[in-house]
């Protein structure tokens, strides 16, 4: 929250952004648009946003239909699992938790595949929302582990399996933690080894890297966990979202506990 590079203290980044944007089309339309969302993602990308993926960039401004433009990118170079459709998320994994694993699963599979054309990319998409639904059911993610991973697609889980473990450390890791499973391996260790949500999310950003995604990540697990009342007030007053490709708007702790209800209501 001390502010670095182009952010102020307590500004959020795009991966936050990008979340605020997937849960005002959840909340506008009543359901899953996919559509919708790619054009907003579109209009945020065109409003210069302080950060933007490489990949989601490239994606975005592809000039191809929604149901098109990832596949496209994927099809061009094969280097499209990054961390980008797991940082934003939280949103839809709380969306969808009522409706069970198959239906966030895919919910979460399908908004993944918007920018990312790697099926690596849906499927940690998938497990976070499966970790989160759990947590919010008021079990332990970390013992829904098993069971998630025999539920994603059987060419994903060797390298889920692996980074998912409960002996895997982020010092193991064989590819940056701007990759996907890396990312989803160490916000999960975050919340593995210790027992708080403020000591994870410093866990997770002292591994350095993506330290925002890898934070957010791990923030979205750690709040189904321990609820808002374990995030420090002084983490959340100076919190601000501005919001590129939304009109102006910037959204502080009140607009997003409003967002936070709505999505679980």
């Amino acid at each position: 929250m001390c502010g670095g590079g182009p952010w102020n203290p307590g500004e959020a980044t795009d991966d936050t952004q990008m979340a605020v944007h997937v849960a005002d089309s959840l909340l506008e339309h009543h359901a899953l648009d996919l559509p919708d969302i790619f054009v907003r993602f579109q209009r945020w990308a065109d409003d210069s946003p302080k950060d933007i993926g490489l990949q989601t960039r490239a994606v975005l401004s592809r000039g191809l239909p929604w149901d098109q433009a990832a596949a496209d990118h994927y099809r061009s170079g094969h280097q499209a699992a990054g961390n980008g459709s797991l940082m934003r998320a939280t949103p839809s994994a709380v969306y969808f938790a009522p409706d069970g694993l198959q239906v966030s699963m895919n919910a979460a599979r399908q908004i993944a595949a918007l920018t990312h054309g790697d099926p690596a990319a849906w499927e940690g998409t998938a497990i976070f929302h499966e970790l989160v639904r759990v947590a919010l059911s008021g079990e332990s993610p970390l013992d829904a582990v098993p069971e998630t991973l025999a539920a994603i697609h059987p060419d994903q889980r060797e390298r889920y399996s692996v980074v998912l473990d409960k002996d895997w450390h982020p010092t193991q890791a064989t590819e940056f933690n701007g990759a996907v499973w890396p990312c989803l391996g160490s916000a999960v260790w975050a919340l593995r080894t210790t027992s708080s949500y403020e000591d994870a999310l410093r866990a997770a950003v002292d591994l350095g890297g993506d330290t925002d995604t890898v934070a957010t990540v791990t923030g979205g697990l750690a709040g189904a966990v321990y609820g808002l009342s374990a995030i420090p007030v002084r983490w959340t007053e100076p919190l601000h979202v501005p919001l590129p490709g939304g009109g102006g708007r910037v959204l502080r702790l009140p607009h997003l506990l409003d967002l936070a209800r709505a999505l679980a209501g």
